[in-house]
């Protein structure tokens, strides 16, 4: 047998030559536009300002809400490699509610590096001390351990009574269907 015209008995095995390797073949047209993966810019993203009043709401169903608030995955753009959420203003966090027998068991530890240097702080106590760190550490623990995570946590703001600073921005208020049962 002989090879077919226009094609030659020295070229290699699976080198694109022949008929169904031009660019004229069905395989490079389409009558179909291409779609492409959306890819939000820095420059589209926008940031709003979202107040939460916490009097009441549970602390682990109000860390879940606003860590989602902050990465923005109530966005229909969001992208986690990007800070696509919004600035989240926290009210009233100590007033914030804990189920079951937290309010008495629940312990926050830390520890300084050195050789016994194990703290033990509990919530009533957290509570008088510092009111607001509760909450703030229990929406870090929600959010990226990286630098996308630090951004983000820097959005976060969090007051332990019912005042803000922040009236300027125009902060939309965030309602929860279930507060504290």
């Amino acid at each position: 047998m002989s090879p077919p015209p226009g094609s030659s008995t020295s070229i290699a095995r699976g080198t694109p030559t022949g008929a169904g390797f031009t660019d004229s073949s069905p395989r490079h047209e389409s009558s179909t536009p291409v779609t492409r993966t959306f890819s939000p810019k820095p420059a589209d993203v926008q940031h709003d300002w979202i107040v939460i009043d916490a009097t009441d709401v549970v602390l682990g169903r109000l860390a879940t809400h606003a860590a989602a608030l902050l990465r923005g995955k109530h966005k229909a753009t969001f992208a986690q490699h990007m800070d696509m959420g919004d600035y989240v203003i926290i009210i009233n966090a100590d007033k914030v509610a804990l189920t079951g027998s937290k309010l008495a068991k629940k312990v926050y530890y830390r520890h300084s590096g050195y050789p016994g240097g194990l703290t033990a702080t509990s919530y009533p106590e957290m509570l008088e001390k510092h009111p607001t760190r509760a909450v703030e550490k229990a929406i870090r623990g929600m959010l990226p351990k990286n630098t996308l995570g630090r951004e983000q946590l820097g959005k976060l703001k969090v007051y332990a009574g019912p005042e803000h600073p922040h009236a300027a921005q125009q902060p939309k208020a965030y309602t929860f269907d279930q507060v504290a049962q």
